[in-house]
């Protein structure tokens, strides 16, 4: 059964914030804060509650960048299955450290997720991160 969760593109100063997880699927690997959602928890609630498990900081939602699928196999197998609403996210405070399930926490400049750099990050994450920079730039410009 498909689990649901939810992710952040929480953009600030021209940076994006990344995850290293520290745990599976994709261990080791850096990708947006998030997780699964808690029974009778709203999408917002839960992004709110992910980021600040995983990285010390508040955040507001702002609008839904994407709600897509992931699959992780294992030959024929499925392994895991995810349902994910990725937000644009921006700070409202706290302070940046890595805690719960993020062996690691960092803003990183677009050419880091733009380009063959060793965050290789996977990419669907890459093309949700475009998506969301892209809007949290039209906001800033005014547009709607």
């Amino acid at each position: 059964m498909p689990l649901v969760g939810v992710g952040a593109v929480v953009a600030h100063e021209n940076r994006i914030l990344l995850v290293r997880r520290a745990t599976e699927p994709a261990r080791g690997q850096w990708s947006l804060p998030g997780g699964l959602i808690e029974l009778g928890e709203p999408l917002e609630r839960a992004i709110v509650r992910e980021v600040e498990e995983e990285t010390g900081l508040l955040v507001e939602p702002v609008e839904l960048i994407e709600l897509l699928d992931r699959i992780y196999r294992e030959g024929e197998r499925i392994r895991y299955h995810y349902v994910i609403a990725d937000f644009l996210c921006r700070v409202t405070g706290g302070e940046l450290r890595a805690a719960s399930d993020a062996a690691q926490a960092r803003w990183v400049e677009r050419s880091e997720w733009n380009s063959h750099s060793a965050l290789q990050l996977d990419p669907i994450t890459v093309r949700v991160i475009e998506a969301g920079w892209q809007r949290a730039k039209a906001i800033e410009a005014g547009e709607k």
